[in-house]
């Protein structure tokens, strides 16, 4: 186990976003400590996997389906 860190100091360490790391923390997508009134991760921890859709397959979605459905 690695150094513990405030939710603030792995989102400046990471690059992300404080309150979108709280958010998966809430969602138990991102493992954490409560000590006292704050959330600490262990630096060594990974952030989740972006499950967001990147390759652009979804872009002209409504232009096809226009078409395909005769309008």
């Amino acid at each position: 186990m690695g150094k513990l860190l405030s939710v603030s100091e792995y989102a400046a360490k990471t690059g992300k976003d404080s309150g979108n790391l709280r958010k998966l923390i809430a969602q138990g997508r991102l493992p954490a400590q409560k000590i006292g009134h704050q959330w600490v991760i262990d630096e060594e921890t990974p952030l989740p996997p972006d499950k967001r859709v990147k390759s652009g397959e979804y872009r002209g979605w409504r232009e096809k389906y226009k078409t395909q459905s005769g309008e």
